[in-house]
């Protein structure tokens, strides 16, 4: 590539990306989740930017590295993406981590967007549409339903990417005042933060030894065999599990490993093994013989009845 030639994307090039974004999960897996599709989309770009082979690899290589959010909220990340290699390829100071940042940073808090927007509000919406008229033997209903559905997907898919590399271009300008970094490391931070927070819900463990057996006082447990039949003694036990809570269910009090800890701090267990997993892939073992690693450990546990 020519120096003094500076590269340019055009609005056929960002089309050509949206076309292909619009396949992202199609190669999805385990270990890097969204990372093939999203190579597969900006290739058409990356041949733009970059004329040698070399350089081609290199962008592609570090476009593989982990990804994953809502597949549609997605383009606009792309946008902002393409703006960065276009100013990467003109020579501008920006490197592989500023450009993985800005993805990892970008992705989290787009996806707890694009959830509820399009998998729990239009997609329901739509569905419910198509459906009202197809019970009533429209076959508009579900034609309906496929064509709305896809024309407002591929119209967010084609602006957003257009818009992220507006975005990105601005961003891109203020290279010498340093807003790109501070954008990359508030990026990088909220997207820790969101995954953070969600740790606890995402990763489940329960430790099933148990601690202690404790015989509670009369009244301190629903009696069973002393309830009245039918519908007042299934309004007693209501009563009572409602004043008693779940510790009031049977005459003996069990309390399990895994209650001790959550009483310590909720979560510490997934807070622990997420950290654990963390360390590991620093150390470079491989996601998937983490993954393997761990279907052992809950098949051992789950055997033994420690899990």
């Amino acid at each position: 590539m020519e120096m003094n030639k500076k590269v340019k994307l055009s609005p056929s090039d960002l089309q050509a990306v949206a076309w292909r974004h619009q396949f992202l999960q199609g190669s999805w897996n385990y270990e890097r989740m969204q990372n093939g599709g999203w190579c597969y989309s900006i290739i058409p770009a990356i041949k733009k930017l970059y004329s040698s082979k070399e350089e081609q690899a290199a962008a592609l290589k570090r476009h593989l590295e982990f990804y994953n959010t809502q597949p549609y909220v997605s383009a606009p990340v792309m946008g902002v993406t393409l703006a960065l290699e276009e100013e990467r390829a003109n020579g501008a100071p920006i490197d592989d981590a500023t450009i993985q940042g800005v993805k990892v940073g970008m992705m989290g808090p787009l996806a707890g967007v694009g959830d509820p927007v399009f998998w729990f509000t239009l997609r329901p919406i739509l569905g419910a549409l198509g459906a009202s008229l197809a019970m009533s033997g429209n076959i508009i209903g579900p034609i309906l339903f496929f064509v709305l559905w896809n024309v407002i997907r591929l119209a967010f898919l084609l602006t957003t990417v257009d818009y992220g590399y507006k975005v990105g271009m601005e961003i891109t300008k203020d290279l010498s005042g340093g807003l790109l970094g501070k954008i990359t490391q508030g990026a990088s931070i909220l997207g820790m933060f969101i995954i953070g927070a969600l740790v606890e819900r995402w990763v489940s463990i329960s430790f099933t030894p148990i601690v202690s057996k404790i015989t509670q006082p009369a009244g301190a447990f629903i009696d069973w065999d002393k309830l009245q039949p039918g519908a007042d003694g299934i309004k007693t036990a209501l009563e009572q599990y409602n004043a008693l809570g779940a510790n009031g269910l049977n005459e003996i009090k069990v309390t399990t490993l895994q209650q001790n800890l959550d009483q310590l701090i909720p979560g510490i267990a997934a807070l622990g093994l997420t950290l654990l997993c963390c360390k590991l892939l620093k150390k470079n073992i491989s996601p998937i013989a983490i993954i393997l690693g761990l279907f052992v450990i809950g098949i051992a546990g789950r055997f033994f009845g420690f899990m």
